[in-house]
């Protein structure tokens, strides 16, 4: 059933200035969470970091046996000693009846994660915290996205928060390396805050005010990877660095007594008592007159949800051709713009020069993006920047790949050019898609689009290892996915001046007006 409202939601947030005591407790409270958020996502580049190490045994340290003699051993790690107390190894004196295959290790610093764990000639199982994360986190967005839409958008944050604190707390005391693992995939399945946070926020803006917001969030993730840099340098010691960036978590805690619940999810789920207390107490705290009379006439259009299980989610958002390809074409957007978001971040403290500068000249590129991003998105609105920024992304990422090695600055600037485009993408992907569905699915789509686009974060691990093939390909694959995801884009209608649908009939008419010259959109 349809009701025309007296008063909608757009006209009573509009009510409240972005400078208002409402909107900057609210932005205080979601930055923080996306900032702590932002440091769980890719802590594990500096908690898991790499250590030299040698042969335990003394004769033959760290020789290579196979390239010596141009042969090949049943070994992956080729590092042998000596049975005897032979000390010199070259090919004229090698008994290869006295060869052992070397076993134990002595660490240049043993107060390491692989030093601990001991994880000598084992290099996969650091990539591989990175890549169960990004499978947790897949699987966890199937879970936590309609159980946001079930239970709320303020109920998710605050368990996902807690949820991540504890669980971070528990792998800087882990003595074992596959606990740390366990402990790494719970928190990946149930302490990914942002999408709930993010989701909160795009709902309690008004439509000319989201591009604020998402540049507001991207510029305090940015400054989240700075900060988590300068954690890394100032405290190397990966447990503490680990307790000191996730006890702030702790006060998650709080947010149920200072965080509001999405106005416009409680209406659309027919909680209109409870939406109205909130913007009883909101308008009082802001000193904005609201009657009770236009309370009374507060109303959404709606239609039936039929419950919130994945299965009936799918059922009545997808049932809309329309709806099915552009759900199609937001998969690749998230796939490509999570691998290129996470694979550059992670292989910028294996490019030439010093990890930590590395890391913190790629996440502070984030910061000028979040400007450009705020100038784009309100001067050119959605679907141009979008396509620009992929495709130039993989021309940037495609040529930094063919610098040779010697030519720092060039490659790095390359590199941080090419980061800089990409966080624009994966910025806008966020915010369009949250534009295309419909409230009451909303954050499920949204999370299973992104659900899905995580197949492609947990291959960006293990591309640093591609680098012993040929040092620039992790940048070209970033350059070819890039290019073609740009031209996808091309088929979406634009979003920017339509307020959020509501309803399956409502999202298909996103972007009508964009389409009175008749061009085929989806």
């Amino acid at each position: 059933m349809t009701v025309k409202p007296d008063l909608d939601i757009e006209q009573v947030l509009q009510k409240f200035s972005l400078t208002s005591p409402f909107y900057l407790k609210l932005f205080s409270l979601l930055v923080f969470a996306g900032v702590t958020n932002a440091f769980y996502s890719l802590n594990y580049v500096f908690a898991a970091t790499d250590s030299r190490y040698r042969c335990k045994y003394p004769n033959c340290e760290n020789f290579d046996i196979e390239q010596t003699l141009n042969i090949t051993l049943d070994n992956s790690c080729h590092r042998f000693s000596f049975v005897d107390n032979q000390t010199f190894c070259s090919a004229s004196n090698i008994d290869m009846n006295k060869l052992v295959k070397c076993d134990q290790w002595m660490y240049e610093d043993e107060n390491t994660f692989v030093g601990e764990f001991n994880l000598g000639c084992e290099d996969w199982k650091r990539a591989f915290v990175g890549t169960v994360h990004s499978f947790g986190y897949m699987i966890g967005l199937l879970i936590m996205g309609p159980l946001a839409d079930k239970i709320g958008r303020k109920k998710l944050v605050i368990i996902t928060g807690l949820t991540a604190a504890f669980m971070g707390l528990g792998r800087s005391i882990a003595q074992s390396y596959w606990l740390y693992v366990s402990l790494e995939l719970i928190e990946a399945l149930f302490g990914d805050s942002y999408s709930s946070t993010f989701m909160l926020g795009v709902e309690m803006v008004t439509k000319e005010n989201r591009v604020s917001f998402i540049t507001l969030m991207t510029a305090s993730t940015s400054l989240a990877g700075i900060l988590m840099a300068l954690t890394a340098f100032a405290i190397p010691y990966w447990r503490n660095f680990l307790r000191a960036i996730y006890a702030p978590a702790l006060l998650f805690l709080f947010y149920a007594f200072v965080l509001d619940e999405s106005f416009r999810w409680l209406l659309i789920t027919g909680k209109k008592d409870e939406a109205k207390s909130v913007i009883r107490k909101t308008a009082k705290y802001n000193n904005v007159d609201i009657t009770e009379d236009e309370l009374d006439k507060i109303d959404y259009e709606s239609e039936n949800q039929g419950g919130n299980s994945m299965g009936q989610v799918l059922k009545m958002t997808l049932s809309s051709r329309k709806m099915v390809l552009r759900f199609c074409a937001c998969v690749c957007m998230w796939v490509t713009a999570l691998f290129n978001k996470y694979t550059l971040l992670i292989n910028s403290v294996e490019l030439e020069g010093n990890k930590y500068i590395n890391f913190g000249l790629a996440t502070f590129s984030e910061l000028p993006a979040s400007l450009a991003l705020g100038f784009l998105l309100k001067r050119f609105k959605r679907k141009p920047p979008l396509t620009y920024s992929f495709l130039l992304t993989g021309v940037f990422c495609v040529a930094q790949s063919f610098v040779p090695k010697g030519h720092i600055i060039l490659s790095t600037s390359l590199f941080l050019i090419g980061k800089f485009m990409a966080t624009i993408s994966y910025a806008i992907v966020y915010l369009y898609t949250s534009e295309l569905f419909p409230t009451y699915t909303r954050n499920t789509m949204h999370s299973l689009c992104s659900s899905l686009g995580r197949t492609a974060t947990m291959l960006a691990p293990q591309t640093p290892l591609l680098m012993r093939y040929w040092y620039g390909l992790p940048s070209v694959i970033v350059g070819g996915l890039s290019l073609i995801t740009g031209l996808v884009v091309m088929t979406m209608p634009e979003t920017a001046e339509d307020v959020l649908p509501d309803t399956v009939t409502q999202a298909e008419n996103v972007g009508v007006r964009e389409n009175r010259d008749n061009v085929t959109r989806f």
